[in-house]
């Protein structure tokens, strides 16, 4: 960047007399620097109404999805069949994850986005019409979650791959940290609502009014430009063929963009403390119901916290090595939850635990926005969603065997240890990864 006073110096009037230079703009303020970083939303209308729409839909569908789980309740009056609605959605998401990714690089990405939300659109106005019909059949609702899953499945690698088409490179880790500071938003707030329209209306009150906010990520994907396939820089021969398999035999060939899959999964897989939140609210700290909700809730506002004070991340180059720090710190902070008996320590480190978590993957989203060509980016995104989607529940799995097994107290402490070791490892061995540059990012 020029210096304004060296130009006042160099330039000058007719009558030979310098120009007097322009002042330098001041600082801005430090808690600028530290809030999020507003600049896509301002200088993009396309990513604003993306953003906006995006947001306004997610907390939608947060609202279904309590909703649904309400009405599952009322209907057979067990908690296993409500749990059955988690699995109905998990195995499209981890399907047709890898599938939307593929076919999100062939296709036009607008027009599949405008598909996949119009079939959301469609699937909330269906469970709202068996709501006001009374229909009491979980089946039903079974299959409609099911295909709300498939839908988000297509949906996800297509709009998530259109953002670096929409924004330049420098922008990326401000848009992941704003679409982090959406989902949070709409994770808080979505269940609530839910149960409140559920309590005030009844049933079709939420799945109505997630309908009407599909139309918000509609018109958005509408004004959108056309995104067609063929302009990014991978082989010709992937761009004629796109295919699941190819984009994991590019991604097994990448070690820094694998990296940033494998980091997640030892965050995710061995240090993930959410299932054992029912038994730890009762023997660590006394508490019940309300206490497993505070635990459940904390991860989450640590999360949301992070993206408001996200501004920094767009500073950070060494973004390899920043996942790496991340990420040893989210096992830094559930290990040492696992030896708090004091509720508030507890949730305070689990709150830093969530920051932590969005740092990481704002950093491994950009990483991966940045270094793959535009003709991968959905497939990788197809996999980012099986990774984000699937980690959790072998840490679930995880966790509870060795709670079982030994104590909760060691299934804490023990996943947040082990979490550290694997990061270490992972620094020591992929020397590449730490170095990882964003100026210029390499696969």
């Amino acid at each position: 960047m020029l210096n304004s006073k060296k130009v006042g110096k160099d330039l000058a009037g007719p009558s030979g007399s310098a120009i007097p230079a322009a002042p330098v703009p001041p600082a801005a303020p430090r808690r600028r620097r530290l809030l999020a970083d507003i600049t896509p939303l301002r200088e993009n209308a396309d990513f604003r109404r993306l953003w906006f729409g995006n947001t306004i839909s997610y907390i939608g569908q947060q609202m279904t999805a309590m909703a649904v789980s309400l009405q599952v309740y009322a209907i057979t009056g067990s908690s296993f069949y409500v749990g059955l609605v988690g699995l109905c959605s998990l195995v499209p998401l981890i399907v047709f994850g890898l599938y939307g990714g593929a076919v999100a690089d062939a296709v036009d990405r607008r027009r599949l986005g405008l598909v996949s939300a119009t079939g959301s659109f469609v699937l909330s106005a269906a469970l709202a019409a068996t709501a006001l019909a009374h229909l009491r059949i979980v089946g039903v609702l079974y299959a409609i979650v099911a295909l709300q899953a498939v839908c988000f499945a297509m949906n996800s690698p297509a709009r998530a791959s259109m953002t670096p088409r929409l924004l330049p490179p420098a922008q990326l880790p401000a848009a992941n940290a704003l679409a982090s500071l959406a989902g949070g938003v709409g994770q808080m707030t979505g269940p609530m609502l839910g149960g409140v329209f559920v309590g005030l209306w009844g049933y079709q009150a939420a799945y109505l009014i997630d309908a009407a906010a599909f139309t918000a990520s509609l018109y958005a994907m509408w004004r959108l430009p056309a995104m067609l396939p063929g302009e990014g820089d991978a082989d010709p021969a992937v761009r004629r063929r796109p295919s699941v398999m190819e984009g994991l035999r590019y991604l097994a060939a990448r070690p820094n963009l694998r990296t940033t899959f494998v980091t997640d999964l030892c965050a995710m897989v061995l240090a993930q403390p959410r299932v054992l939140f029912p038994a730890v609210a009762g023997l660590w700290y006394g508490g019940g119901t309300s206490t497993v909700g505070l635990l459940a809730a904390a991860p989450a506002v640590g999360a949301l916290l992070g993206s408001v004070f996200s501004g920094w991340l767009g500073r950070v180059r060494r973004q390899g090595f920043a996942v790496l720090l991340a990420v040893g710190s989210w096992g830094a902070a559930i290990a040492v939850f696992g030896l708090t008996r004091n509720l508030l320590l507890g949730l305070v480190f689990l709150a830093l635990a969530g920051c932590a978590d969005t740092v990481s993957m704002v950093f491994r989203n950009t990483m991966l926005q940045s270094a793959a060509p535009d003709d991968m980016r959905g497939r990788l995104q197809g996999v980012f969603l099986v990774v984000v989607v699937g980690g959790p529940r072998l840490g679930d799995f995880l966790a509870g065997s060795a709670a079982d097994l030994f104590t909760p107290t060691a299934a804490v402490l023990g996943g947040g240890l082990a979490c550290i070791a694997a990061i270490t490892l992972i620094g020591l061995f992929q020397r590449g990864f730490i170095s990882y540059d964003a100026g210029r990012p390499v696969a």
